[in-house]
């Protein structure tokens, strides 16, 4: 079976560090977490870093940091995991979908312009599947208006915008570790910020409000067991040191799949932006009309190559259709992106001969198809 997608973790080069955490008895809140952190700082370029244990973790407790509750409302892309805008509705506030722009899957900026509200109190952006989105303009209205900008960059460790790396484009980067990352930490996420205050309070509400004064524990807000493990930090260190060897196997791959389906009948490709350096999470295609995606994964499970949908449209999903009264037809082209796009196999363990098995085998199921 080709795998859709696969970790860069190996056993031989965590396996001290294992036996160290495991031996010191401190497996949590210990070395690993700060050094953890201080590779990210490093490698974004902000001044703080608060490692958790996921990337919704981390996406809720920067919405409460920026102070996002009852009342307000946040814009949050319609094509996505549902977790970028379930989390809105946890902190009390309202998810305003918007529709997403089919050339990069990116959020939509011309229809973000009529969804701002004078109840905007955030904006969320996904750089979705490792393509940033085209920030200059997005961070100049956050700016006009007074509103919070977040950076969703779940899917995009390591890429860049304009030579700026995503994560740092904002007033709070999030970012995944789950295992069809760019970096695995089993579970994990991490969140970046150049503000003090920001951060003081993210790492107040991921340990249950805590807030040392002196020796004692002073429980200063309604917090969450948001913690990282040793364990998990010693898999993302082990991991943060071959990240550029990560990035350029992965878009090497993505060069290579373009270069041999360029040209065909049965779907479009992903777009190579020239100001931004993109990291491929995911290779999503998008299908022509005639060909059905479910049955295509079908045909590609048969040929033991494994896929899956490329992501939902949040508006058709029961919760979101039942609260916000939605239609399929309110929001098209992530609706069209829903039911058309998928997800191929791309990760750094590809091997060249699995990835040209991928490319024969993609074009010949397409065919038996139409």
């Amino acid at each position: 079976m080709i795998r859709l997608a696969a970790p860069t973790l190996r056993f031989n080069e965590i396996k001290s560090d294992l036996r160290r955490i495991i031996t010191s008895g401190q497996l949590t809140k210990g070395v690993m977490i700060e050094s953890f952190e201080k590779t990210i700082c490093k490698f974004i370029h902000t001044k703080y870093a608060i490692a958790v244990n996921s990337g919704t973790s981390a996406l809720h407790i920067a919405l409460l940091a920026l102070g996002v509750g009852k009342g307000d409302e946040v814009l949050v892309p319609a094509f996505t995991f549902p977790a970028t805008a379930n989390v809105v509705e946890n902190c009390g506030a309202k998810s305003v979908l918007v529709d997403i722009d089919l050339n990069s899957f990116n959020i939509s900026i011309v229809d973000m312009k009529q969804k701002i509200s004078h109840k905007t109190k955030a904006i969320i952006i996904v750089h979705q599947f490792g393509t940033p989105v085209d920030m200059e303009p997005i961070i100049k209205i956050a700016k006009d208006k007074n509103i919070k900008l977040i950076e969703d960059a779940a899917c995009a460790l390591g890429a860049k915008y304009k030579n700026k790396m995503c994560g740092s484009l904002s007033d709070v980067g999030c970012f995944s570790f789950h295992p069809r990352k760019i970096v695995t930490t089993g579970e994990g996420g991490v969140i970046t910020t150049n503000s003090p205050k920001i951060a003081k309070v993210c790492r107040q509400l991921r340990n249950h409000g805590i807030r040392m004064s002196g020796n004692r524990v002073l429980f200063e807000s309604v917090g969450y067991n948001y913690r990282l493990t040793e364990i998990s930090a010693c898999m993302g260190i082990s991991q943060m040191k071959k990240i550029k060897e990560i990035i350029k196997k992965r878009r090497q791959i993505a060069k290579k799949l373009n270069t041999f389906f360029e040209g065909n009948d049965f779907f479009s490709l992903p777009t190579f932006f020239k100001d931004r350096l993109q990291v491929f999470q995911s290779y999503i295609i998008l299908l022509k009309s005639r060909i059905n995606r479910d049955q295509l994964m079908g045909e590609l499970y048969k040929d033991k190559i494994e896929t899956t949908i490329g992501n939902y449209a949040l508006h058709v999903q029961p919760y979101f259709k039942k609260k916000y009264h939605y239609h399929s037809t309110d929001l098209p082209h992530a609706y069209l992106a829903y039911k058309n796009s998928l997800a191929l196999p791309l990760h750094a363990g590809l091997t060249v001969a699995q990835v040209n098995r991928l490319e024969k085998n993609v074009i010949a199921a397409c065919r038996r198809l139409v």
